[in-house]
């Protein structure tokens, strides 16, 4: 065996052992994105971020803005009939015809699954009355949501100098999405036959990734490949977005590798749950479990750890309720606040009596 041969053998082992022995550390992740961003759905915690702050074109990912909308100020079952604007729509289609009848529902299906353009113009004119009053619509939800940096200009993505976004103003329509249990069934379906169409998703991440549940893919030339994309492994939920990224499928799948292996989510808190038991004064009990009021988890890398403090109220004092706030558990990671859950009073604490006074004392005959 030659020298060079010899070392870079070396070289190999040593490299192989150290990935074995801290592979968490060794854990990196890029992207082909022009713009990228990997965020924690539960804590909103920003796991990983490329550019994600430039405003830029987002394409057919606008739709789930569209179908968030549509959802909260329609009706799944309400007949639209397909306006000849709509039918002429350019771009991706589900192939509508003028005059023809649909429900909500379904041209929803082939809003996500299709990406069709005439499926957006169609749900924007029923739910809106018009395609600029549904717009308005789309704007004041995405103020509302907090999405400071993105404009939209129409329901399905196609080019326009007043339609633009951000990663990190995706990422929390995102969030805010998969929290509609409506639209996260119809983007997490792979293929559906509705009303006589069948419709198959352009989403390939739900074939190619574990706990895939959406959300939406993208392309115009000026734009180029954008996607959206929420997996849930353990409990734990993570949504990416690249914008302007070629190698979009790859980079997603090496996204969410790289954050459920290096930030897995600890739940310090489950709905419930006792958090800890404290002393009573003046009851027939000593102490009373404080259960939390909702659950809390936060994504933790290999050198952070999460810890728990309680605040109370006030002295916990007889008669108590169960289900009496009393007090808040107060979640930090190396010193700063991630945040707080309310606590419970777990069970109703009756008043000792007072001990009985006997007549004599009360200076009363017998």
């Amino acid at each position: 065996m030659s020298e060079r041969v010899r070392m870079c053998s070396i070289s190999f082992l040593v490299l192989l052992l150290l990935s074995t022995i801290f592979p968490c550390q060794t854990m990196a992740v890029s992207t082909s994105a022009s713009s990228a961003i990997l965020v924690d759905v539960d804590s909103g915690r920003v796991l990983y971020e490329q550019n994600a702050d430039a405003r830029m074109l987002i394409a057919s990912t606008t739709k789930i803005l569209t179908a968030l909308v549509a959802i909260e100020e329609g009706d799944l079952s309400d007949v639209v009939e397909v306006s000849g604007e709509a039918a002429g729509t350019e771009g991706s289609s589900m192939y509508l015809k003028e005059g023809e009848t649909l429900t909500l529902e379904t041209l929803l299906y082939g809003l996500l699954l299709c990406s069709g353009n005439d499926a957006a113009v169609a749900i924007a004119e029923a739910v809106g009355g018009s395609q600029t009053g549904f717009v308005a619509l789309m704007n004041a939800k995405a103020k509302a949501l907090g999405m400071s940096s993105s404009s939209f200009a129409n329901p399905n993505g196609l080019d326009d100098a007043h339609h633009y976004s951000t990663a990190r103003d995706m990422a929390r329509l995102a969030c805010a999405a998969v929290e509609d249990e409506t639209l996260v069934r119809i983007a997490s379906t792979r293929t559906i036959t509705i009303e006589g169409r069948t419709m198959t998703n352009h989403n390939k991440l739900l074939r190619y990734v574990d706990g895939c549940i959406g959300l939406k893919t993208g392309y115009t030339m000026a734009a180029g490949r954008t996607l959206v994309s929420c997996v849930e492994r353990d409990g734990q939920r993570l949504v990416a977005v690249t914008l302007q990224d070629g190698n979009d499928w790859a980079d997603h799948q090496a996204l969410f590798d790289y954050g459920f292996s290096t930030y897995p989510a600890e739940r310090a808190a489950t709905l419930g749950q006792t958090v800890q038991e404290s002393p009573v004064t003046g009851g027939l009990v000593q102490a009373v479990p404080l259960v939390a009021a909702d659950s809390f988890a936060w994504p933790l890398s290999a050198d952070e750890s999460l810890q728990t403090s309680v605040e109370l109220d006030g002295t916990l004092m007889a008669p108590l309720s169960a289900g009496e706030k009393v007090g808040t558990a107060v979640f930090t990671v190396d010193g700063k606040e991630v945040g707080r859950v309310d606590l419970l009073c777990g069970r109703s604490v009756l008043a000792r009596p007072e001990p009985a006074v006997s007549l004599l004392k009360q200076g009363l005959p017998g």
